[in-house]
């Protein structure tokens, strides 16, 4: 154990480790380098602290910004104790958890320090697809530091203190931090797409246990991640009524109504997270177009369709689900694409991407057709087409080119209000109406809202053998 127990980086990782399991590795290391009067006693373990120990009983390797120390620097040595700690991390498949506070790149060590922190974006790139990698940001992460929290699979961030920029937003032209703080929490939250979750140190690091139990320690670890003590053959009632909202939805399928959602303030038009089916860790996508509050009332409203942000999110969380074995089900409720002049310039790439993402994936794959699934945008997402071992609908659903008035009116052009009708309701009967889907064997089974739990249950326990042998190549370039 270290003798700097008194410090916010110990500190925070007795937090997160199980009580008494922390060991620290490479206690006694200090800077290398004595130019400009660096020497051991200022740098004491060269400002992180690093080592191993339990959440829930599971095995995480971990490094901790000690701020103290020159500001949290990144130095040779400091870099070198954050590259070993992933070597062990890879070599016996646990996750990696950096916990961030940091003053950047050490000046006095100038490009032994330059050269070192490359070796961190090497050893997480490594790392990638092998075991889980996890940060928290309680202080600065600044500049090149903040390629760290992206390279992660997930990253957290302090609320109050937690800063994450590229640059600093007095030096962005135009701009001025009283003004607008775009390293603050929130911001980032909201906009660069990084972060999965904001709330106080506490939370944050609650948060960090929570995640750790629901996935497995590496991608060759089992998705069965922990016992199930709920009934497998629950009802879950009034589902359909808040269809618009998937995370009530998935709460309400989940064992024990547990859903970690991550990147909860990003794009909110797309939901994604980790629910458990029997014991087995799953992830959802879903398409949101309604979030209530914790009372039931309405907060916030979208329009049922796919927009860039969306896309790219969905798109990360199912190649990272994909990379673990991790069964995807995705919830589909949507009519069209998000349009205005910004979606022109970013969507069909974004749309690309999510394409790609769910056809390449070889892992369990259930959608779920809650309301309406027309055009293009249902067929990415997660259609029969593209991949998806079942499809299962509620009865209410929809699925077809488009909106039955929409199709009339197109097809009718010179029809009157009365036929236009009529027409519609034939094409919404013929074209829309889910049997016709089923029929045709893009829809497997039609299930009641209230069964939907034990169907996906049974669904991704039939799945859970899936082997698909793809054709060698180096990777695909999407």
């Amino acid at each position: 154990m270290s003798t700097n127990n008194a410090s916010l980086a110990m500190q925070r990782i007795a937090k997160l480790v199980d009580e008494n399991s922390f060991m620290e590795i490479g206690s006694l290391v200090t800077a290398r380098s004595t130019d400009f009067n660096l020497t051991a006693a200022k740098t004491p373990s060269d400002g992180v602290i690093t080592g191993h120990g339990l959440v829930n009983g599971s095995l995480v390797f971990i490094y901790s910004q000690d701020a103290s120390v020159l500001n949290g620097t990144i130095g040779e040595m400091h870099a070198k104790k954050i590259a070993n700690v992933y070597d062990m991390a890879m070599k016996m498949g646990a996750p990696v958890i950096g916990l961030v506070d940091c003053g950047g790149i050490r000046l006095q060590e100038s490009v032994d320090a330059l050269e070192s922190f490359g070796q961190i974006y090497a050893k997480q790139v490594a790392a990638s697809g092998i075991v889980p990698q996890i940060c928290g940001i309680f202080g600065n992460c600044g500049g090149g530091l903040s390629v760290v929290p992206a390279l992660c699979d997930f990253a957290f961030i302090e609320e109050s203190k937690g800063k994450m920029f590229i640059n600093s937003p007095d030096a962005v032209k135009g701009n001025r931090a009283d003004k607008c703080d775009m390293s603050k929490a929130e911001f980032q939250a909201e906009e660069n797409g990084c972060i999965d979750m904001s709330g106080s140190e506490d939370e944050i690091i609650a948060g960090m246990r929570d995640l750790i139990s629901m996935l497995p320690l590496n991608n060759e670890s089992d998705v069965y991640t922990d016992e199930c003590e709920d009934d497998l053959n629950r009802a879950c009632e009034n589902l359909s009524t808040m269809k618009g909202d998937p995370r009530y939805v998935l709460s309400e399928i989940s064992d024990d109504h547990i859903f970690f959602e991550t990147k909860a303030a990003y794009a909110k038009n797309m939901v994604t997270g980790f629910i458990k089916l029997n014991g087995m860790t799953v992830g959802a996508v879903a398409n949101c177009s309604e979030v209530y509050d914790e009372e039931g009332n309405k907060a916030e409203e979208f329009d049922a369709v796919l927009t860039a942000k969306g896309c790219e999110k969905a798109a990360e969380f199912v190649q990272y689900c994909d990379a673990f074995s991790i069964p995807v089900l995705t919830l589909t409720n949507v009519n069209g694409f998000c349009n205005c002049q910004c979606a022109e310039k970013k969507l069909a790439k974004a749309l690309a991407r999510l394409t790609y993402a769910l056809a390449n994936a070889t892992c369990a794959k259930v959608n779920l057709i809650t309301g309406q699934a027309f055009g293009s945008a249902y067929a990415i997402m997660n259609s029969k087409s593209l991949g998806a071992d079942l499809v299962y609908a509620w009865p209410e659903a929809k699925v077809g080119m488009m909106d039955a008035s929409m199709a009339a009116k197109i097809m009718y052009p010179n029809a009157d209000a009365v036929e236009l009708k009529e027409k519609a309701a034939e094409y919404d009967n013929l074209q829309s109406n889910i049997m016709s889907a089923a029929a045709r064997g893009y829809v497997d089974l039609v299930v009641d809202p209230v069964d939907t739990r034990k169907y996906l249950i049974a669904a991704f326990e039939m799945l859970y053998t899936k082997y698909v042998s793809e054709p060698d190549k180096k990777h695909g370039t999407k």
